[in-house]
């Protein structure tokens, strides 16, 4: 039941995102989507924006090491609709 649940979650935001413009691949074995930060920003600049403006929590890469620079992480922990919501507010950022 699980994981119906989380691929459901899975799709939702990766159709969100990739609509936005941010080019996001399905992860294989985890409940976390990393995705590429759009051209201008670093990924603690991203994950502020995201914060301040749309109220999104999203984790920079770069705590992650050198190699998450780029990139920022989404946890899979909300439900559908409030997924949906999220991605909503990123649109009207126009990123």
């Amino acid at each position: 039941d699980m994981n119906a649940i989380y691929t459901e979650r899975r799709d939702a935001l990766l159709k969100g995102l990739n609509a936005i413009g941010l080019d996001v691949k399905p992860p294989k074995a985890t409940f976390y989507v990393w995705a590429p930060v759009p051209e201008g920003y670093d990924s603690m600049g991203f994950s502020k924006l995201l914060l301040e403006e749309a109220g999104i929590v999203a984790t920079p890469g770069v705590g992650f090491g050198d190699y998450g620079e780029g990139y920022i992480r989404f946890a899979l922990t909300q439900s559908v609709e409030r997924i949906n919501e999220a991605v909503e507010r990123m649109e009207k950022l126009k990123i």
